[in-house]
């Protein structure tokens, strides 16, 4: 579904600074409906990486493929969420998640058809004419992921979109979005800092480290599906797992300190 080829991109430098290489020689593929997630320490390039395959952000070197079509800008065929919530104030929810569709420029009758579908699947009907103001951070985010998936777009890339929220509010957006993304079937790139939310969701572990970016080692997460997250911390090979992130995320914050 994804294939990103010897990745690298490089900032320019402002004001006489010199230029800033962000990421380098990054090769990955994500399968049809997998889930990836991506971690590693602050600055690595985790975003920088996810804007290059959605085609926010041109290449240095390399090459992004959305099955056998090179990506070179936005396409309908995926859909990025933010951390930050990223919903138009003076829109309802249900206008918000129509928005897309219109822009597109789908029937109006579909757009209300399909808002109003993906406004239930994340469990906000009775707030389908509030406005942004109104709701809950949770609930703000719910809009989001409604927003990517009324697009029906092949592939989600999740910007750490649990990371403004409290961690009860968290934990139960993520068994709920967990859920969703059961019932769709998308393939999925995951941003994260959180180590059991990586367990939790993954197919595939992704450890990037730093200056510049690169991928240090891929760890597959191999515990059965679904998955309750109980009962995933209570076993051992989340133990494992998570010692295993550890160490590597350790090793790799201590190499970015020093360079």
């Amino acid at each position: 579904m994804i294939r990103i080829e010897n990745a690298g991109k490089t900032f320019p430098g402002e004001r006489g600074r010199p230029s800033f290489e962000a990421l380098r020689g990054v090769s990955f593929d994500v399968a049809d409906g997998e889930f990836v997630s991506i971690i590693g320490p602050s600055g690595c390039g985790k975003t920088t990486l996810l804007r290059l395959i959605h085609g926010l952000e041109p290449l240095s070197t390399g090459a992004v493929y959305s099955g056998d079509r090179r990506i070179d800008g936005p396409s309908s065929s995926s859909a990025m969420i933010f951390q930050q919530f990223n919903l138009f104030p003076w829109l309802t929810v249900r206008r918000n998640v129509a928005f897309g569709l219109e822009v597109a420029k789908r029937p109006p009758a579909e757009c209300v058809e399909r808002a109003d579908h993906f406004v239930k699947l994340v469990g906000l009907e009775r707030f389908a004419d509030h406005y942004p103001h109104e709701l809950s951070g949770g609930m703000q985010q719910r809009v989001g992921i409604a927003r990517a998936l009324a697009l029906d777009p092949k592939v989600l890339l999740m910007d750490e979109p649990f990371g403004a929220l409290d961690a009860i509010t968290r934990e139960q957006l993520q068994r709920e979005i967990a859920d969703i993304l059961a019932q769709s079937k998308k393939t999925v790139i995951f941003i994260t800092h959180n180590m059991d939310e990586a367990i939790f969701f993954s197919d595939r572990i992704l450890v990037m480290g730093a200056r510049p970016g690169r991928i240090l080692e891929e760890v597959r997460v191999d515990l059965p599906h679904p998955r309750e997250a109980d009962a995933v911390r209570a076993s051992r090979q989340f133990s494992t797992l998570r010692e295993h992130l550890w160490s590597l995320l350790s090793g790799a914050a201590s190499q970015g300190a020093a360079a």
